[in-house]
């Protein structure tokens, strides 16, 4: 029998019902979930596609454990690493994208706290690549803080290929580099965007630069050259973030 975990919070159950329908047991309702909440949830809920339970919000608490389930959890047996075919589906299903692409992190630590901010900045999907990348470890749960388990991540094959698949589907390939012709907060951020960041000291591949459609670098006022990639990610998401405006 297929382990399942509880997720909760607007935009993980929102993301869980947007991308994997089949393997959701079950959501929870807050019975006093305020009108904008019940609408962006409604949208997605077909009659009889899943079981929804209405609840207090007490019983919210008592099974998230948090008073920051925003009136809404879900029980799935999902896989919480999406295969490149599942990323595919699932991108072409957004219509505003914001997708972090981690070449080559190899640090766990690095790894959650870059998910704990791409969970806090909205990201859509963070993609890495499965034969460069840490694993999802109980090191990288714990620094993620609860990211881990609500932010979606794909780990893909080829990561090339996959940045060469978003382009042909309109998103705009950005990579961070020293060497990048205009800062980040020159660039234009507000369409479907992939932030591509480099692994921690080495920065972005060859064939990653290449597919890239322009690089930016971040201005370094002081004796240090470079930011822990998982700053350099939290610096790179809230600037998107702050050019594309709240998506609450």
């Amino acid at each position: 029998m297929a382990s399942t975990r509880l997720v909760y919070g607007i935009h993980a159950v929102s993301r869980l019902l947007q991308m994997d329908l089949d393997n959701l047991d079950c959501v929870y309702l807050q019975e006093d979930l305020g009108k904008s909440r019940m609408a962006r949830i409604s949208s997605l809920l077909e009659p009889g596609s899943v079981k929804v339970i209405s609840c207090s919000a007490a019983e919210l608490e008592q099974r998230t454990g948090t008073l920051k389930h925003q009136g809404v959890a879900a029980v799935t047996s999902a896989d919480p690493v999406l295969s490149e075919r599942q990323a595919h589906e699932y991108i072409q299903q957004l219509e505003q994208p914001l997708i972090l692409v981690l070449d080559g992190i190899q640090d766990p630590r690095n790894f959650g706290a870059c998910l704990r901010t791409a969970d806090a900045a909205g990201v859509d999907l963070v993609v890495t690549s499965r034969n460069r990348t840490v694993d999802l470890t109980p090191v990288v749960s714990k620094v993620a803080a609860g990211a881990a388990e609500v932010q979606p991540v794909a780990q893909v094959g080829n990561l090339a290929r996959f940045l060469a698949f978003m382009r042909d589907a309109g998103i705009w390939i950005v990579g961070t580099d020293e060497a990048g012709e205009q800062t980040l907060f020159d660039a234009d951020l507000t369409g479907p965007l992939a932030i591509v960041m480099g692994a921690e000291g080495q920065g972005l591949r060859r064939l990653t630069r290449e597919r890239c459609d322009f690089l930016v670098n971040l201005p370094m006022q002081g004796a240090v050259e470079s930011l822990n990639i998982s700053v350099a990610a939290g610096v790179c998401l809230y600037e998107c973030l702050r050019q594309r405006g709240s998506r609450i």
